[in-house]
């Protein structure tokens, strides 16, 4: 498509008597990294549960891929295209990593659940989810249960089970939390594999991983977008520095 794939028109979120997202503009470019950071209670997560469907806009407009958005549920966007992988881990701990991610894949196929015939004869889940594996390096722990895999392992497995839906738009809410530096390397890379030929907007607060990965950056304070531009146009922002980055901008 030649226009964004993901705008943002007037976006507005309020609970109660209390705004919380305070008419954000903000077009996503097919194909680009984008990343999303700001101070704790900025707005953020709210405004990734409103683009994903996880609440309803109070005003404004969400159009993906030229199509209104908001207010429809998290299965229907996801089913357009638009795929989601939150703060803390969405697995399940008990089934092991090819089990979890071959549930993924059976969404993808429209199946919920097989109890009168075998699902890897299913055409191509089995296929579909052993490459999944192997994209994200978890192909050695195929048989692992997902709750023994290590924090940065659960994390690339959502991101593949994110994936499985074959996204256009990849939505992840601060991935690398918790991780260690090394972890952080693994992921980042990982990440930048992953996205290829598609497009991210991510919510991180390390800024040396969204100054190494990201395309654009925007800046949400107080439920504003308050600057928008290459990372080192956010860097060398004033406004931004004095709203947020501070000693970081100048590291």
């Amino acid at each position: 498509m030649t226009g964004p794939i993901l705008q943002l028109q007037g976006l507005r979120k309020s609970f109660g008597p209390t705004e919380i997202i305070c008419g954000v503009d903000l077009d996503i470019v097919p194909g680009e990294r984008h990343a999303l950071i700001g101070p704790n209670g900025a707005g953020k997560s709210t405004l990734f549960h409103l683009i994903s469907g996880n609440l309803a806009p109070t005003a404004g407009r969400i159009l993906f891929q030229g199509q209104p958005i908001g207010g429809l549920s998290p299965a229907l966007i996801n089913r357009r295209g638009l795929a989601r992988s939150f703060q803390i881990t969405n697995i399940f701990p008990k089934l092991t990593v090819f089990e979890n991610l071959r549930l993924a894949v059976m969404q993808r196929h429209g199946v919920q659940a097989m109890f009168w015939r075998r699902v890897d004869r299913l055409p191509g889940v089995r296929e579909q989810t052993e490459a999944l594996l192997a994209q994200v390096r978890l192909a050695a722990r195929h048989d692992a249960l997902a709750g023994e895999l290590s924090y940065s392992e659960q994390r690339s497995l959502e991101i593949a089970m994110t994936l499985a839906c074959d996204p256009q738009l990849i939505l992840l809410d601060e991935p690398m939390a918790g991780m260690s530096h090394e972890e952080i390397d693994h992921t980042v890379a990982l990440i930048r594999e992953v996205t290829q030929g598609r497009t991210l907007v991510i919510v991180e607060h390390d800024m040396a991983v969204v100054f190494a990965l990201a395309d654009r950056i925007s800046v949400l304070v107080y439920g504003q977008v308050i600057a928008t531009g290459t990372p080192d146009a956010i860097r060398n922002h004033a406004g931004v520095r004095e709203a947020y980055l501070g000693e970081e901008a100048g590291s």
